[in-house]
């Protein structure tokens, strides 16, 4: 086949831009796909950062790629040693980047009371007809606590949440700083060992959802997922009724045993009833006093060598 002037650019050009239409899918990217109300906030504000600053940087790019090629040395192009002056430039130049600053910094403030984690404006916390749910996370080496203290019961690595219900999160520690995240739910947030921090979130349609930890906090970080279901009332009733049947009980003795270091392959979660109301304060009291767990030796030289396969009651 006779070559053609131009077929190797365009060849260069289309082996370029396979790869990137291979990633057209946005599937696996939780962000691009908010299922709560705070989440899609955040995604509709990112999306007006990206549109305005868009339109300054593609504009820009392509002036330059013009200026280069037209003013280039070799095609002499015309030079008045005179200018000095352009209103119309300035105006450009110190205007356009002036007004998008003062839009960016009113949309950055309406975004930041609407999802503030203290208090997020999207969310009606003081609706009497749909109170919010009280929710109190603990973070353990390497577990996640939920505590429902409406209720007397909490889980390990199962957060499970009524949908169409705010959900309003006291997060604290028993050792290391962790970032409790559900990406298309709820924002990132520190868990730090001695402070409250806060969050919250809605979801007004059922699913099912993934978090994690997105902070490094040892060797068991790896496995710090926990599942996160969004179910319709009537089943909720119904899961909280099973899990205040459960014969596990979650006295802070108890927790303190709970809380030793422990790789969870898998998320495998745990039920418990008769959760006193205070156990969150407790534990959040008791890092301020110096209460640590220690990691295992075995733990701090290798997880390779930790049998994973067993379940929470030592069974296969």
């Amino acid at each position: 086949m006779p070559w053609i002037p131009g077929m190797k650019l365009r060849t260069l050009l289309l082996t370029a831009v396979v790869p990137l239409l291979s990633g057209c899918s946005t599937a696996s990217f939780r962000l691009f796909h908010p299922a709560g109300v705070v989440s899609s906030i955040e995604w509709h504000y990112t999306l007006i950062d990206v549109g305005v600053m868009s339109l300054l940087i593609v504009p820009v790019t392509i002036m330059i790629a013009v200026f280069v090629w037209r003013y280039r040395k070799s095609r002499n192009a015309r030079y008045d040693p005179t200018w000095s002056h352009s209103l119309g430039l300035e105006l450009a130049m110190w205007g356009i980047p002036f007004l998008t600053v003062i839009f960016l910094g009113y949309e950055s403030y309406r975004s930041t009371l609407l999802v503030n984690p203290y208090g997020p404006a999207a969310l009606n916390y003081a609706d009497a007809a749909n109170p919010p749910l009280q929710v109190d996370v603990v973070t353990t080496d390497w577990q996640w606590v939920f505590i429902y203290p409406q209720y007397g019961i909490a889980t390990v690595d199962d957060l499970v949440v009524p949908a169409g219900r705010p959900v309003k999160l006291w997060l604290t520690s028993t050792s290391v700083t962790n970032d409790f995240f559900i990406p298309g739910v709820a924002p990132m947030i520190d868990v730090m060992p001695g402070m409250r921090t806060m969050d919250g979130f809605q979801v007004n349609v059922p699913g099912s959802f993934e978090g994690f930890s997105a902070d490094f906090s040892g060797a068991g970080f790896s496995w710090m997922q926990f599942s996160t279901r969004i179910v319709a009332k009537p089943d909720f009733d119904k899961w909280v009724a099973a899990t205040q049947a459960s014969s596990n009980q979650l006295s802070y003795a108890a927790f303190t045993k709970l809380a030793e270091p422990t790789v969870n392959v898998g998320a495998k979660p745990a039920y418990f009833s008769q959760v006193p109301s205070g156990l969150f304060m407790d534990v959040y009291n008791a890092a301020r006093a110096g209460t640590v767990y220690a990691i295992p030796e075995q733990l701090k030289i290798s997880t390779s060598s930790v049998d994973y396969t067993q379940g929470r009651d030592g069974t296969n």
